[in-house]
């Protein structure tokens, strides 16, 4: 998992100033379990944004661990990040093996 960046924010009021140290929200540090990480993906599907879906199981692949589902799958690693990231793309091929990898299953059901 990489290091969370920290960040400073400054604010003045009139009376004084007030330092708030700010870290990004990283949601792979809650998914300790396959039903979280299964719910995390029915949302972002749910959400039909192909950057939320991506990033949703960027994040489930952080939390397993990114260089055993590159393993796992037989992808480049470096590749693996760039494609499940919320600016990421990845091809349908790539998206079944992560699944798979992480030992998620997909079902579809109709829409009224």
């Amino acid at each position: 998992m990489e290091p969370r960046k920290r960040r400073t924010i400054r604010t003045s009021t009139p009376a004084r100033s007030v330092k708030t140290v700010t870290t990004p929200y990283d949601a792979a540090a809650n998914l300790q379990t396959e039903e979280r990480m299964a719910a995390l993906l029915e949302a972002a599907l749910e959400d039909g944004h192909p950057q939320v879906i991506a990033a949703a199981l960027g994040a489930i692949a952080r939390a397993q661990g990114m260089a055993k589902i590159a393993k796992d799958t037989g992808l480049n690693p470096k590749s693996l990040y760039r494609a499940l990231s919320g600016e990421g793309n990845p091809e349908l091929d790539t998206f079944i093996k992560v699944v798979r990898a992480l030992g998620l299953q997909l079902h579809a059901t109709a829409t009224a």
